[in-house]
């Protein structure tokens, strides 16, 4: 398994045609790996290529990339990177292998945490209806999304709680019962993004034919109660939507605190 990092050059048209386009940016992601079969990155519980993009910035974009092999994004660097600036030492971009970070994951060890993902639930509209897999679309709900206990549990994490004095009410006061929203929890919902395009292979076509698509970005911090479905989650992804960059979870360790 690999983490690979690469940066777009967001002033090139190539960058901003893949940015616009979920569908163009997973295709140029999966091409960066000609030895690996579609059906190899949909088969449950094995490898797959998981994908995010974090929009820093205006002129700061990363794409990160969890894949069962090294990638080569020459042509990523080529299209929306700065080809003229690559070496044969520093190509365009970085990948590091993954076990060794996996291999660091501990029963009860704390990490900070980012996950973009769609968070969604199954309604019923009219009683005798098939159910209808529905995008949460308010902050409380989509933060309620990933602090379900069963969605933690299979994941092997537990969003860790902010402390009893800092679990802020309206008006500043505090209080130790409080249900569990931004208030309780050490996690924070942002960047909401509402997609639609045509499915694949199709164009000017009615909405029904369309892909809809509701994307958050969680930032948080998390316990580790499962190692093993910990390092699961992380390389094979949380949620729906996996192909249009969703589910991909990274960690990174939290600062060390003068004692």
């Amino acid at each position: 398994m690999y983490l690979s990092r690469f940066r777009f050059n967001t002033a090139r048209p190539g960058a901003r045609r893949l940015l616009s386009s979920p569908q163009s940016l997973h295709a140029a992601v999966m091409s960066s790996f000609p030895h690996l079969l579609p059906t190899d990155s949909s088969t449950p519980g094995g490898p797959r290529v998981l994908w995010r993009l974090d929009r820093n910035g205006a002129a700061e974009v990363l794409l990160y990339v969890v894949s069962p092999d090294r990638p080569d994004m020459t042509h990523l660097v080529e299209q929306a990177g700065w080809p003229a600036a690559a070496t044969a030492e520093a190509p365009g971009w970085q990948s590091r292998p993954y076990p060794p970070f996996l291999d660091r994951l501990t029963e009860g060890s704390v990490w900070a945490f980012r996950l973009t993902a769609n968070p969604v639930h199954q309604i019923r509209r009219k009683e005798g209806e098939p159910t209808k897999r529905t995008a949460h679309l308010t902050p409380t709900h989509q933060m309620d999304w990933l602090l379900d206990p069963r969605r933690q549990e299979r994941g092997g994490f537990l969003i860790c709680e902010k402390p009893a004095d800092k679990r802020l009410l309206p008006g500043g006061t505090t209080h130790h019962n409080r249900p569990h929203h931004g208030d309780q929890y050490e996690l924070t919902v942002r960047d909401q993004r509402n997609l639609s395009f045509p499915k694949k292979g199709t164009d000017n076509v009615p909405k029904s034919h369309q892909v809809t698509l509701v994307t958050v970005t969680y930032d948080g911090r998390l316990t580790v109660t499962d190692p093993d479905r910990l390092r699961a989650t992380l390389i094979q992804g949380l949620g729906k939507a996996k192909a249009y960059g969703c589910g991909l979870m990274t960690l990174v360790p939290l600062p060390a605190t003068a004692g």
